[in-house]
């Protein structure tokens, strides 16, 4: 099985400093979704992981993060992609569980789900929180100039290997090469 792993806000979305709040705020970055689709039709399952500390700090409600997803998957239907399973962790950044990433809880409860070992399945972020989750589960590390990639890429602290490109359109080509 072909999996890919990707985060939300940042590769998928526009990303918000104030969290994104309602279906209304989530608005896909140019591209993506037609990324996501070209994944599919390459065999790729599409599973996301995403911090959602909105719901943990009370600045949303889980019917809330529902609506948001389901206006992201209907958006990605219409541009014949899906993506299999979303996965995501509602506490907020002071919590000590074990799924909010960095911490690699949440991509080893995807693994345990889909039954696959990590290692060298692609997962794709804007953060160093996403990439440091990876590393901890062997993925291969895909860092994009959206969200707060611009950011990231100078972080001293990026994984040896990680592979940077501008979004998620450019890391799909680059697989589907």
């Amino acid at each position: 099985m072909k999996l890919i792993i990707l985060d939300r806000d940042g590769v998928i979305n526009i990303d918000s400093a104030q969290f994104i709040k309602s279906p209304d705020e989530w608005r896909p970055i140019p591209g993506s979704l037609e990324a996501i689709a070209r994944l599919n039709e390459a065999g790729y399952r599409v599973v996301v992981a995403s911090n959602q500390s909105g719901v943990g700090r009370g600045l949303f409600d889980m019917d809330t993060l529902n609506a948001i997803h389901e206006k992201m998957t209907k958006l990605l239907a219409q541009a014949g992609g899906r993506i299999d399973a979303i996965f995501f962790c509602p506490h907020p950044a002071d919590s000590t569980c074990d799924c909010r990433k960095p911490r690699a809880g949440m991509l080893r409860e995807i693994s345990a789900r889909f039954n696959v070992d990590l290692k060298g399945v692609p997962t794709v972020g804007d953060s160093l929180r996403d990439l440091l989750a990876g590393e901890e589960v062997g993925c291969e590390l895909f860092l994009v100039l959206t969200g707060k990639g611009e950011r990231t890429v100078n972080d001293p602290k990026v994984p040896a290997g990680t592979r940077v490109f501008a979004d998620l359109a450019a890391v799909t080509d680059a697989l589907i090469a």
